[in-house]
């Protein structure tokens, strides 16, 4: 199948059929855009103009080339407009009576050799190809929006698929300057089959009231450096199209996690779909836009609090790396800080530690030599617990191990004076257990720092059913104090960050498991599909496989949904000592220093 693709014709010129078109024309190709409204096709012409007037005006293409891409669009309101095409991409809504009847008309039109693609990311290619006469030449070409700017292109093969099909528009994929991904066919492929499954959670973990919709994603784009939170995600997406994906993608796996959450349902029944309806998790200035405005869940800051108590040293317990970051922030930010370790060698080292860290932030220019000194002037290394007896926090950076823990807070609770707060930074051991090895449970609050301590911004703040209300205010007014955000979470395991990345992690597992896509594809699909800073094996072996299998069996063991059960590939490489790439192996191989 030597098919040049020059000609292309888009169906439906919606946002993506518009981007997508864009690219196309762009490239250099004939654009033949087709949609039945004409309000619709006069939008993506004038989305066309404005973005090709843009280009010219920073330079980057000239008045005549603007005008010969302008030329190679043009939009009709006839599916028989697509008879010379080579390919056909259509982007029509999210319907298999839709799209079916548009493949049953392009069988009539087309030629034989025309290769017809689906840009479905939910419903079934194999069975859109079967409803068609040339099933051999239907596939999947999924874009991301939006297109202009979005890397990925997953291409999805059918059973009934001919190679040459997918060489063809592989091939064009790159041309475009994209990253084509081959996948098999499966609600969601590999992007949205990851990303949907998360957003579900995070819309279920919202509807439990759990967390505010401003925490939720102000905790996923803090303390995982997502563009997005996930709510708001939805919004973007439209709250209808995720059901509608999840409820494929339930149909399919029968996992609860894709059970759409019944949120979702009430919202877009209320026609509540997200930003193109003006409102969906969040309120929007209108219709289509993408501004925020108050509504009434939005927080209110007269909101009458209560007052914290007055903190001026803090005690950091641990010597590892994270007692180390912790200790750095809360003495760059004006406090005295006792940091104590098992042994007056180890509280040393650990502060040479912060020394160093300190001194890269001079050479960076972010730290003044003045304020360098100072704040390891702060700072007083201790070899026991015995020196947090005036301190008013005491912070605990220890092993997560909740018998450690226990027993390091029974010692903090007879040395720390009355008042002090005492706060554990698990990320996923029950605050409220430790709080119980105490003899003052409400002054015991969770603190989760994010790794590295001194870089990342957000704070879980997890209160127990036994927290005082100024022991949170304490801790919240702390928080803003040492340049951090804090994000209000119950005592549940995985609190807010955990709880959402971990079963994420734990899919892209199970895909590799499944074979349905590699290592490479997987990780590459989520940092350009979806906005990742680094793909899920590529986060598992920073993190370490045994720390995220023993998070995973905590989240099991909290829900007991068999979906969170760690994947057993997981399991098998925690047991074979490939930890990642503290090991030099895990999912990949790394040189050894």
């Amino acid at each position: 199948m030597d098919t040049p693709l020059s000609t292309i014709a888009v169906v439906g010129l919606g946002t993506m059929g518009t981007g997508i078109s864009e690219v196309l024309s762009r490239a250099g190709h004939e654009v033949i855009g087709i949609d039945i409204s004409a309000e619709a096709a006069a939008r993506a012409v004038a989305a066309l103009e404005s973005s090709t007037a843009r280009a010219v005006g920073r330079g980057r293409i000239t008045e005549e080339e603007r005008g010969d891409v302008l030329a190679r669009f043009r939009t009709f309101d006839d599916l028989r407009a697509a008879a010379e095409a080579e390919l056909v991409i259509e982007v029509v809504p999210e319907s298999y009576e839709i799209k079916q009847q548009v493949f049953r008309e392009l069988d009539e039109v087309v030629s034989p050799t025309t290769i017809l693609a689906t840009g479905t990311n939910a419903l079934s290619v194999t069975r859109l190809a079967a409803e068609s006469l040339r099933p051999e030449r239907v596939l999947g070409l999924h874009f991301f929006n939006p297109a202009p700017a979005m890397k990925l292109v997953e291409v999805v093969s059918s059973v009934l698929t001919a190679p040459p099909a997918v060489e063809a528009v592989t091939a064009l994929a790159r041309s475009l300057g994209k990253e084509p991904v081959a996948v098999g066919d499966r609600p969601g492929f590999v992007a949205d089959g990851l990303l949907f499954g998360y957003l579900n959670q995070a819309a279920a973990m919202y509807e439990a009231n759990y967390a505010s919709r401003e925490d939720i994603d102000a905790a996923m784009k803090l303390g995982c450096g997502l563009p997005m939170g996930p709510l708001a995600l939805l919004d973007l997406i439209g709250i209808d199209t995720a059901r509608t994906v999840l409820e494929a993608m339930y149909t399919e796996s029968r996992d609860r996690l894709h059970a759409p959450a019944p949120v979702l349902r009430q919202l877009s029944d209320a026609g509540l779909t997200g930003r193109k309806a003006g409102r969906g998790f969040y309120t929007y200035d209108s219709a289509g836009g993408q501004t925020v405005v108050p509504d009434a869940l939005t927080p209110r800051e007269d909101t009458a609090a209560a007052a914290g108590r007055a903190v001026r040293s803090v005690g950091v317990a641990g010597s590892g790396t994270m007692a180390s970051g912790i200790a750095e922030v809360f003495a760059k930010a004006g406090y005295d800080v006792v940091l104590a370790a098992r042994g007056q060698e180890k509280a040393d080292a650990a502060k040479a530690r912060i020394a160093k860290s300190l001194e890269r932030s001079v050479a960076k220019g972010r730290l003044t030599d003045g304020a360098r000194d100072e704040a390891l002037g702060r700072i007083t290394a201790a070899g026991s617990l015995d020196a947090f007896a005036d301190v008013d926090l005491a912070v605990e950076a220890v092993a997560e191990d909740l018998a450690v823990k226990q027993q390091l807070f029974r010692t903090m609770d007879k040395v720390c004076r009355p008042g002090a707060v005492l706060a554990t930074t698990t990320s996923s051991l029950p605050v409220v257990a430790i709080a119980r090895a105490t003899s003052r449970p409400q002054d015991v609050i969770g603190m989760h720092f994010f790794n590295p301590a001194p870089a990342m911004k957000l704070v879980e703040v997890v209160r127990t059913v036994l927290t005082a209300d100024d022991v949170h205010a304490t801790v919240r007014e702390v928080c803003v104090k040492i340049r951090k955000h804090p994000v209000d979470c119950g005592d549940r395991a995985g609190f807010i960050v955990n709880a959402l990345l971990f079963p994420y992690l734990n899919n892209a597992i199970k895909m590799v498991e499944e074979h349905y896509a590699s290592l490479d594809d997987i990780d590459a699909a989520m940092k350009l599909g979806g906005g990742y800073p680094m793909g899920p094996f590529e986060l598992l072996d920073v993190v370490g496989l045994d720390v995220s299998l023993a998070i995973e069996k905590v989240l099991h063991n909290e829900f007991r949904d068999p979906g969170l059960a760690p994947a057993p590939l997981l399991e098998h490489l925690v047991a074979a000592g490939c930890l990642g790439r503290k090991t030099g192996r895990g999912f990949r191989e790394y040189a050894r220093r």
